[in-house]
């Protein structure tokens, strides 16, 4: 691992469940010598990646702030699909998801809260792994077979825990049902009570990029009557699908490959 590569690992430990991190915790979780990570922290403080508070301790800076305003100003897929979601959410009255594929994880890009507002709904930029729920189901469906099999040699427990095949044959079958119907649908997968819906996302070139997802409670609507809507979320996706080709700014995979 490249120092710059470690400098930035420093930004991967703050979550919201520990957002606060004091120098000496920073130190010993980055495992290299003090005089290293004083100067890491005086770089991300300086371009304002972290910032200072009490005690000598350190939180997420303002910097993460501002590219968080130029992605929802400039990401293809956000401009493409925070619409379509939205409009979505209004005429089925159920939330919607926007997400994109994150090397071996989902992302959240935008979520329209609607009437029916699920415990657990995703929100933008948490993560979750790709092989749980619609959303990462409809992704994992269109990877390349190289990345699959990196996939299932990693994962074998948690795909069949979610239904997807105890097998590398049977987890194969079920992607292609999934490409073949155009949609996933998973009921309390990744959360105990949720129904979802979800249709792939794709850039020009066809390569998958993310997916589009309806989501609701499954104590207000019957997963049957919910499984309506999946056309209207097919239809939905595909018309991101082709304002991210129509956007002049070229959508590739993303940049963190599984491996």
């Amino acid at each position: 691992m490249s120092s710059l590569e470690k400098m930035l690992g420093l930004l991967d430990v703050f979550t919201t469940e520990q957002p606060i991190w004091s120098s000496e915790d920073l130190i010993q979780n980055l495992g290299a010598p003090a005089s290293t990570c004083y100067r890491y922290l005086k770089v991300l403080h300086s371009a304002g990646y972290l910032a200072r508070v009490a005690n000598g301790s350190y939180v997420l800076g303002p910097r993460i702030m501002e590219l968080d305003r130029v992605s929802r100003e400039s990401d293809p897929v956000y401009i493409a699909g925070s619409p379509i979601g939205q409009r979505m959410t209004h005429d089925t009255g159920h939330s919607s998801l926007l997400c994109i594929l994150f090397s071996d994880t989902i992302m959240c890009v935008q979520q329209a809260r609607g009437r029916d507002v699920p415990d657990g709904l995703f929100n933008r930029g948490q993560r979750r792994p790709l092989v749980a729920g619609a959303s990462a189901k409809a992704i994992l469906a269109h990877l390349p077979m190289h990345q699959l099999r990196i996939l299932y040699a990693k994962h074998a427990e948690s795909i069949a825990s979610v239904g997807l095949g105890g097998d590398w044959d049977a987890f194969k079958a079920s992607l292609k049902q999934i490409r073949q119907s155009g949609y996933s649908m998973s009921v309390a997968d990744y959360n105990v009570g949720i129904i979802s819906i979800a249709s792939p996302l794709f850039n020009a070139e066809g390569e998958v990029l993310g997916s589009l997802a309806l989501v609701a409670s499954n104590k207000l609507i019957s997963a049957d009557r919910f499984k309506d809507f999946a056309p209207v979320v097919v239809e939905n996706a595909r018309e991101v699908s082709q304002r991210i080709a129509m956007n002049q700014s070229v959508v590739a995979l993303p940049a963190r490959a599984i491996g």
